[in-house]
């Protein structure tokens, strides 16, 4: 059978200018830029539908020059006042989401960019046809009251962030004055509702319910802490069995990550942040499931996935999957539980066993420590520390 040739991803294409430069974007957008009297380069505050529209407003910004009229500031003002005058927030948006950059300057990742693409057409869909400068903090105000009234208040926090960073840039770009965004505690998520994780008791009926080729998958998600897109992208190659005397150790290896982008498909990049790049070794009484499933249900191949598709070379979906995990779960009368659950089972599990903050935290692959202790449950152990405490008192109390 001939081999699948895999397609190169085709680059931006870049044009050479008289003036400036134009850069065709991968949505088929045009970026314009050039270098000012300051050697510094300057990019449009918009991206364009086509090279004409871009190429000029290149030659506004050479004339600028050669009348001695153009300045950084006016030239980043001119540009926003005329857009903001026309400009929907939903077309500033996704030129937002198009040229934004990380820390690291670099384009955002695929899933943050499939995240905020789904919040622009969902929860921020009451604000996408107004213009920029029309959103007032009143407006804000409304649609984010309306949204609250749903229930959703992780939504709402996520969609406000992004609405927040947008706006923020807006300003910076001149295209309004202020920043309408002003809801205190709007980007708080607390729903005031715990995941509540599995028992020990839950989580066999769920092994015991699942198919057998999943089964490893929910070991590794519950005593490793492998979110759903590090856990599908595992291969052969990134589960590694140590023998030291008589003891032996396996080590799952997170240095990849798979996400599901409308029109790409699976795209396989990096961890969600560079913390996620971790070895987590399994405690020794679930190491069977593993080795087994490698033996019974993993290609002989380095490359193999250990949870694949039917077909089994593509990543599993997760509307797939549910249809085990459903029943399963069902089964062990735990309905409410979101997959992401097992993963707060596994970091309790490790700070009952007396994990440090730290060690939890490179565990679970956060990149902070406050990330790290909201997956901590107290399961019942409060009346355990109520007893030391009162142990502890002797005759002082």
């Amino acid at each position: 059978m001939p081999k699948k040739v895999a397609k190169k991803e085709e680059k931006p294409r870049k044009s050479r200018e008289s003036f400036g430069a134009l850069r065709e974007l991968p949505s088929g957008r045009f970026q314009a830029s050039y270098v000012g009297e300051d050697g510094r380069r300057y990019t449009a505050p918009r991206t364009y539908d086509n090279m004409t529209d871009a190429r000029n407003w290149l030659a506004i910004q050479r004339a600028a020059i050669a009348t001695g009229k153009w300045s950084p500031m006016d030239a980043a003002l001119a540009a926003g006042k005329k857009a903001s005058r026309t400009e929907t927030f939903v077309e500033y948006a996704a030129d937002w989401i198009e040229t934004r950059k990380n820390l690291k300057g670099e384009p955002l990742r695929d899933r943050t960019r499939v995240e905020y693409e789904r919040l622009l057409r969902s929860t921020l869909a009451p604000l996408a046809d107004m213009r920029v400068v029309a959103i007032t903090p009143e407006a804000v105000k409304a649609w984010h009251d309306e949204l609250i009234k749903t229930g959703k208040r992780t939504q709402a926090s996520r969609a406000y962030g992004l609405l927040n960073a947008i706006m923020v840039t807006a300003v910076e770009h001149g295209r309004i004055v202020a920043n309408p965004c002003r809801v205190r505690g709007a980007q708080n998520a607390n729903t005031g509702k715990r995941v509540e994780p599995p028992t020990n008791e839950e989580l066999q009926t769920i092994l015991d319910t699942i198919a057998p080729r999943y089964k490893a998958a929910v070991i590794i998600a519950a005593w490793a802490g492998c979110r759903w897109g590090e856990m599908t992208e595992l291969r052969r190659k990134d589960v590694v069995v140590t023998t030291e005397g008589d003891t032996e150790s396996v080590i799952i290896r997170v240095s990849r990550g798979v996400t599901k982008v409308a029109g790409k498909g699976f795209v396989v990049g990096q961890t969600k942040s560079e913390a996620g790049v971790r070895s987590i070794v399994l405690p020794p009484h679930v190491q069977g499931y593993v080795t087994r499933h490698l033996a019974e249900h993993v290609g002989p191949s380095a490359e193999s996935l250990l949870f694949p598709a039917s077909d089994g070379i593509s990543h599993l979906s997760q509307s797939t999957f549910g249809k085990h995990w459903v029943p399963a779960r069902r089964a062990a009368n735990r309905e409410d539980m979101p997959w992401h659950a097992l993963r707060h089972f596994g970091a309790t599990k490790a700070a009952q066993a007396g994990a440090t903050l730290r060690e939890l935290q490179e565990r679970l692959g956060h990149s902070t420590v406050a990330a790290a202790m909201r997956y901590q449950h107290s399961a019942g152990r409060d009346a355990d520390l109520a007893k030391r405490m009162s142990d502890q008192a002797g005759d002082g109390r």
